[in-house]
């Protein structure tokens, strides 16, 4: 079921937005080379809670950490590790959310430890401008479907593949809400965007092939053909006019 926020509720997403913003921001900041991705985790875990919230994904369904952090060809759910060392070259996506009176923000993107190749600049400008062009679409009176096919569209011109098995979804009292939102799609399909939804528009996108898989440990995803990976996402608000970004620093 797909859950219409009031203004009020509206008021203490963005709220959790602003928090789980600034808690990314200060997570990429500190991405170098020499860093484990633990210590990541610690910054953003503590900026969460000086802001008086709750980090979102720390043991949901049992995940152990504040962030999801993914190196290169890891797609989602790195599980941050003091023996996981960041080099230069590397790119990583972290993903993270936090919970404020009740409301989610939820948010990712991919930042770049120190000088990166020409092929994985590439991929991450992509990803991040399929993200916007997805968020122009999320507009009330349009389907979900206009969504994910112009995301899809704009990646596999440029000979990327658009992971399938996993997707953005609503966001509100529970991290993950009705409806689902892929990241591929028919234009004219699917939910119709209605003002005060709230959802994650979250494209992942690969370098190779679309194809994943999980790791043995249940959480990571990685590229099946050992490619490159980048993830971007925003937590927006549907209203009568242009999406609101919620989770905008």
């Amino acid at each position: 079921m797909i859950v219409l926020k009031t203004r009020r509720e509206l008021e203490l997403m963005r709220e959790a937005g602003r928090i789980s913003a600034g808690a990314l921001k200060a997570a990429g900041e500190a991405v170098q080379p020499g860093i484990s991705t633990a210590e990541i985790d610690r910054i953003a875990y503590d900026y969460i809670k000086s802001q008086g919230a709750t980090p979102s994904f720390l043991h949901y369904n049992g995940f152990p950490a504040t962030a999801c952090i993914s190196i290169n060809n890891e797609v989602i759910h790195g599980i941050p590790d003091k023996k996981h060392i960041l080099r230069e070259g590397d790119i990583v996506s972290i993903d993270l959310g936090a919970v404020f009176n009740g409301f989610h923000g939820d948010n990712a993107y991919t930042f770049a430890c120190g000088r990166i190749s020409e092929p994985a600049q590439r991929l991450c400008r992509t990803t991040e401008e399929a993200l916007y062009i997805g968020l122009k679409k999320a507009v009330a009176g349009n389907r979900l479907g206009d969504i994910g096919s112009a995301i899809c569209e704009y990646c596999v011109g440029k000979g990327y593949g658009v992971v399938r098995d996993y997707t953005g979804h609503g966001v509100g009292a529970h991290l993950h809400e009705d409806p689902s939102v892929p990241n591929y799609g028919k234009p004219g399909k699917g939910a119709r965007l209605l003002p005060g939804m709230t959802i994650a528009i979250e494209p992942m996108i690969n370098e190779g092939t679309e194809e994943v898989k999980v790791l043995r440990n249940e959480w990571t995803v990685v590229t099946a053909d050992g490619k490159l990976s980048a993830h971007y996402e925003h937590t927006v608000a549907i209203t009568e006019g242009e999406c609101v970004i919620l989770t905008k620093v």
